[in-house]
């Protein structure tokens, strides 16, 4: 049951909001952190962490998720791994074996499901687990990973924003996360050094 694309509202590092739409659940897991240098913006150590994405994602809302400490391990380890898999598919690089294995395993138990009420509206069913969620995650990723899209997964072509989307524009010439952030910060740079260079003193001959 998954809600309509409207993106998650991310922060840069001076604080300021913007909105953010990586094109699929399974990319917006990655905004919570990572390996690596990503691992500084980890906000999966906590069950409130993992309840404030659900939340925030594309999932419909009211999903009655039990979360423990000892469950976040889990979810760490496939976002991870999707990390690894996303990041290949941009770049054309090959699939790590290790990261498809994980990927796998978490997406053939069973996911999360959802039922219709007296009323005739649709609902998550109740009981649902971490491990129903990783499933709806997993099977999103290679619905993604093996689908039409799988060829337009991008980073973002800031020199320092490692944020992966999926490209579903009719053009396929996306090439910033959000232009309210990375796409304005190079049309800033590039008027800047315009100007640079109208203004620069000829050089001698």
């Amino acid at each position: 049951m998954i809600g309509s694309a409207t993106g998650l509202t991310l922060r840069t590092p001076e604080g300021r909001p913007y909105r953010f739409d990586p094109g699929a659940l399974c990319l917006e897991l990655l905004t919570t952190g990572g390996p690596g240098l990503l691992a500084r913006y980890e906000v999966l150590e906590t069950p409130a962490g993992l309840h404030d994405w659900v939340a925030a994602s594309r999932l419909d809302p009211g999903l009655p998720l039990e979360v423990a400490y000892g469950d976040l391990a889990a979810v760490r380890e496939l976002r991870d791994a999707l990390h690894l898999l996303a990041t290949a598919r941009a770049h054309a690089a090959p699939l790590d074996a290790a990261a498809v294995g994980l990927l796998n395993a978490a997406a053939a138990a069973p996911p999360l499901a959802v039922r219709m009420t007296p009323a005739g509206r649709r609902e998550w069913a109740p009981g649902a687990t971490v491990a129903g969620l990783l499933s709806t995650v997993a099977r999103d990723a290679v619905d993604l990973f093996t689908g039409p899209y799988a060829h337009r997964i991008r980073e973002c072509g800031a020199h320092d924003c490692y944020l992966l989307f999926v490209d579903t524009s009719r053009p396929g010439r996306r090439r910033w996360c959000a232009m309210e952030r990375c796409g304005n910060r190079q049309k800033v740079r590039t008027h800047r050094a315009r100007t640079e260079a109208r203004t620069a003193p000829a050089a001698d001959a």
